[in-house]
C-alpha cells in the first residue's frame, strides 16, 4: 500500500518523527519527595525544590531511574551505563527555575526499536534514537480571570521519558499505531499509565514532506497532542498544507506549531528552535549518573511478557490470525481479559476465535457506547467465558446469546441465572421443532409453491418465521435440516 499523497501536481513522501512524553508512573517526583497525583487542589503537591527556592538541591528518584530503564528495554534499546542529566535554559512563567532538568548527549537509553502491525498481517519496524528523563513544567491556567494567568506548580518536577523516533514514519495511520504501541508497551511494563486524556501521555509530531527519493524537507513541529484522533488529524492537515504551499512556488519555514482541535488546523506558535539556542550543559547539582551492568541485568528479569511476545503465544498455541492477536495485545487490560475468559474452561482453547469475536465486537461495543473502559467491564471474563460456553453447547442460539450478553452487562447476573429464569434455553427437541415447522409451511403455502418453483432464496423466510414462532430458541442446525427435509419431499 502506498503511503504517497498526490498533490495537484505530483506526489509527495510524508516524512514523520514522534517525541513521545511519558509521566513515569511513581508515586514521587524525579528530583524531590512530592507527590505526583493527578487532579489534586491546585499548588498543594510542592515542594522548596519544585518551586525553586534558593539553596535547594535536587536529589535523583531511584525508582524512576529504573522506570526509564525498564522502558529502554522493552522498547529493545540500549541501556547506557553513563548519562548525564543537563540543563535546558527557556523561560516560561510556568518554569520556576527557568531551566528544564533533561538529558542531551548523554542520555540513559540509546537506539532501539518498535514493530507496527498492519492489518494486512505485514509489519514494520519503527527505529528509535533515545529515550532521555526530563521534569515536567509546571502549568498556566488562562481561563479563570479575563486579565491574569494563574500557575499551578503541581506537576512541576514529575518525571518524564521522552521517547524520541527516527523519522521513519510515513502516514497519519502509521503515527497511530506506533503510539498505540508505545502505549501498549509501557502500560505492560507499568511504567507509564497510558492515560492520554490526564496528560500522562502526548506526543510532538516533527513533519515534513518531499519528492520521492529527495532529500528531507523542512520540519514543523506539532505541540503537546494528547489523543491519537487529534494526532492524526493534525497530520493530516499540516502534511495537505505543506504540500499546497511547496506547490505554489512557497517555502515551508521551520516553525513550532499548535493544533486547534475545534478548526482542525495548525497554527504558529513560535519559530522552531535548535539545540544550541537552549544552552544546554551539565547539571552542576547532579553528578553523572553510573548504573552497573548488574543493575540492568536484575531489572531485566522482572520484565514479565510483553506486548509482541504475548501476540507470538496467541498465534502459537491459539491459532489466531496476526491480526486478531495484534488487536487484543494492543491493550494489556483487553489482552489480559481473554486470557482470563480462556482460563475459565480449557475447552475453550479450541474456541479461541469465538472468544476474539465476543470481546472485540459484542463486548466493545457494549463498552464502548457506555463510554467504560474493559478493566471495569460490568461482565466478568468468567461469565463471558461461561456464555461462550453455553453457546458452544447449543444451550442457547447466537442470536439469544446477544440478547443474553446485554442482560448481563445491565445485571451483572451469571449468564446461567439469566437463561434459567427467562426460559432461553435452546429447543433441540426433533419433535418440537417439526411441529413448528409444519405450522409454517402449512400457514404460507403460497410461498411453499413459489420455493418449489425454483425460488430457493425463500428458505431464509421459512427459517425466520420458524425462529420467530419459537422466540428465537429453535436450534438452528436442526430447524435449517427439516425444513430442506420437508422441502425437499413436497418438491
Amino acid at each position: 500500500m502506498s503511503n504517497l499523497i498526490k498533490g495537484k501536481e505530483q506526489e509527495w513522501e510524508t516524512v514523520i518523527g514522534l517525541e513521545i512524553h511519558a509521566q513515569v508512573k511513581s508515586n514521587s517526583k524525579l528530583f524531590s519527595s512530592s507527590s505526583s497525583t493527578f487532579g489534586s487542589k491546585p499548588n498543594s503537591q510542592v515542594s522548596l525544590v519544585d518551586a525553586a527556592m534558593p539553596g535547594m538541591l535536587p536529589v535523583i528518584n531511584k525508582y524512576c531511574i529504573e522506570q526509564a530503564i525498564k522502558t529502554g528495554i522493552g522498547l529493545n534499546a540500549k541501556i547506557n551505563n553513563y548519562s548525564v542529566f543537563d540543563r535546558k535554559n527557556y523561560f516560561y512563567a510556568d518554569l520556576p527555575q527557568g531551566y528544564q532538568i533533561s538529558q542531551y548527549k548523554h542520555p540513559i537509553v540509546g537506539e532501539g526499536k518498535v514493530t507496527i502491525d498492519f492489518k494486512d498481517g505485514s509489519s514494520k519496524d519503527i527505529r528509535i534514537v533515545r529515550l532521555h528523563l526530563e521534569q515536567d513544567a509546571g502549568k498556566s491556567i488562562h481561563d479563570q480571570n479575563p486579565t491574569k494567568t494563574y500557575v499551578d506548580l503541581n506537576r512541576s518536577g514529575v518525571a518524564l521519558m521522552e521517547i524520541v523516533s527516527e523519522p521513519d514514519i510515513r502516514s497519519a495511520d502509521e503515527a497511530g499505531l506506533y503510539i498505540s504501541k508505545i502505549r501498549s508497551i509501557l502500560m505492560y511494563l507499568d511504567t507509564c499509565d497510558g492515560n492520554m486524556q490526564e496528560g500522562s501521555l502526548r506526543a510532538d509530531v516533527n513533519i515534513s514532506v518531499r519528492k520521492l527519493d529527495d532529500k528531507y524537507g523542512t520540519r514543523c513541529e506539532i505541540k503537546n497532542l494528547n489523543s491519537i484522533k487529534f494526532i492524526k488529524q493534525a497530520i493530516n492537515y499540516e502534511v495537505k498544507r505543506q504540500i499546497e504551499v511547496l506547490e505554489e512556488g512557497g517555502v515551508i519555514e521551520q516553525n513550532t506549531l499548535l493544533f486547534n482541535t475545534s478548526t482542525g488546523k495548525t497554527r504558529p506558535m513560535r519559530s522552531k528552535e535548535e539545540a544550541h539556542d537552549y544552552r544546554y550543559f551539565p547539571d552542576p547539582d547532579l553528578l553523572p549518573l553510573e548504573i552497573d551492568q548488574e543493575d540492568i541485568d536484575k531489572l531485566k528479569k522482572t520484565i514479565t511478557e510483553l506486548p509482541d511476545d504475548r501476540k507470538k503465544r496467541y498465534v502459537d498455541d491459539y491459532n489466531l490470525s496476526n491480526y486478531d492477536a495484534s488487536v487484543l495485545t494492543a491493550d494489556k487490560f483487553v489482552s489480559d481479559y481473554f486470557d482470563n475468559v480462556i482460563k475459565f474452561d480449557k475447552t475453550l482453547k479450541k474456541s479461541s476465535k469465538i472468544v476474539v469475536n465476543w470481546i472485540t465486537s459484542e463486548l466493545f461495543s457494549l463498552l464502548n457506547e457506555n463510554n467504560i473502559e474493559i478493566n471495569n467491564s460490568p461482565i466478568t471474563p468468567q461469565y463471558l467465558g461461561k456464555l461462550v460456553k453455553l453457546l458452544k453447547e447449543d444451550i442457547i442460539s447466537g442470536k439469544i446469546a446477544k440478547d443474553v450478553l446485554v442482560e448481563m452487562f445491565n445485571t451483572k447476573k451469571d449468564p446461567e441465572k439469566i437463561i434459567e429464569q427467562k426460559g432461553l434455553k435452546q429447543v433441540t427437541d426433533t419433535s418440537e421443532i417439526e411441529n413448528i415447522v409444519n405450522e409454517v409451511l402449512q400457514e404460507n403455502q403460497k410461498m411453499v409453491d413459489q420455493y418449489l418453483s425454483g425460488k430457493d432464496k425463500l428458505l431464509g423466510f421459512f427459517v425466520g418465521q420458524t425462529m420467530k414462532k419459537s422466540k428465537g430458541k429453535a436450534n438452528p442446525k436442526i430447524l435449517n435440516e427439516i425444513l430442506q427435509s420437508k422441502l425437499s419431499k413436497k418438491n
